[in-house]
């Protein structure tokens, strides 16, 4: 039974193991999950597993009857910055072909890490900056012409915590990225609060967060934020430490997800968690979070 669509509906990131609805949905069902995500292979290998018709028809009929939304991220390996010819290659044909698998499953959008174009400390930066970039847009922009249509999955930008030589770390390198795509309309943002605080962003003041989403719609336009990774800090603001911690127990604090909810522009938004024990039966976070919804 198709299930009332939740302002912000509330999950986190689920293991496939026996298979998309044996394992995932299994899963993402033990810890009451309303959204959930999933790698649809080895997140740390470049091996592009192919799906089943009858398990991918299956799964999709399943949470299209549900109305549960699903996204997939990208491998981590992904870089499509990397001066590495290989790496490039290789992150462009695992980028199209998590776009087909959302495709076939029916996720929503893919989540992909904007990348870094990995200073060696020689040269001129600026000038390998400027090439990265170039390959970004050359890599995404016809991937992004393919996804047509409101059914289409997006592609979803995920800035990182600034660490490396980031080619999109916080909110303000969204500008310049998007610029690289022609702010294309199926180029969407997933906020990860952990990254855009290690970043710089102040989510640990009072309004701070608020402040924050501003600044995305400013730079993205309405309708752009597709999804949040809500996670806490393990690690200071400005750190530029990726490090997950739970809601609460960090340096953002709970005010942050409060101020999330509240704002206009995450109204539609789902919450993914990739905290510690979130996957776990008896994690606190995702009833926390549905607590702080309200």
């Amino acid at each position: 039974m198709l299930e009332p669509a939740l302002r912000n509906p509330i999950g986190t990131h689920v293991l496939v193991g026996k298979g998309l609805v044996d394992g995932a949905v299994a899963n993402a069902d033990l810890v009451g999950a309303e959204t959930f995500q999933v790698f649809t292979g080895n997140p740390r290998g470049w091996a592009l597993s192919e799906g089943k018709p009858a398990e991918d028809a299956r799964f999709r009929d399943l949470m299209a009857g549900r109305g549960t939304r699903v996204f997939i991220h990208a491998p981590y390996l992904v870089n499509l910055g990397s001066p590495t010819a290989a790496t490039y290659e290789r992150s462009v044909a695992s980028v199209a072909h998590n776009l087909k698998r959302a495709t076939e499953i029916g996720a929503e959008g893919v989540v992909v890490h904007t990348g870094s174009y990995v200073d060696p400390g020689e040269g001129d930066s600026l000038a390998r900056h400027a090439r990265a970039m170039r390959q970004v847009r050359e890599a995404l922009l016809p991937l992004l012409e393919v996804v047509v249509g409101d059914d289409a999955p997006w592609l979803l930008l995920e800035p990182t915590a600034g660490q490396g030589r980031s080619l999109c770390a916080g909110v303000e390198d969204l500008a310049p990225y998007l610029d690289a795509l022609d702010h294309h309309p199926k180029a969407g943002i997933c906020l990860d609060t952990c990254h855009v605080f290690a970043a710089g962003a102040p989510l640990d003041e009072p309004g701070g967060t608020t402040t924050t989403v501003d600044r995305v719609v400013e730079i993205g336009g309405s309708g752009r934020l597709r999804l949040v990774h809500a996670n806490d800090s393990m690690d200071v603001r400005g750190a530029f430490k990726d490090r997950h911690q739970r809601i609460g127990e960090g340096h953002i604090g709970e005010g942050a997800f409060t101020e999330l909810f509240a704002h206009p522009a995450t109204e539609g938004v789902p919450f993914i968690l990739e905290t510690p024990d979130s996957r776990d039966v008896d994690n606190r976070d995702i009833p926390l979070l549905k607590k702080l919804r309200g």
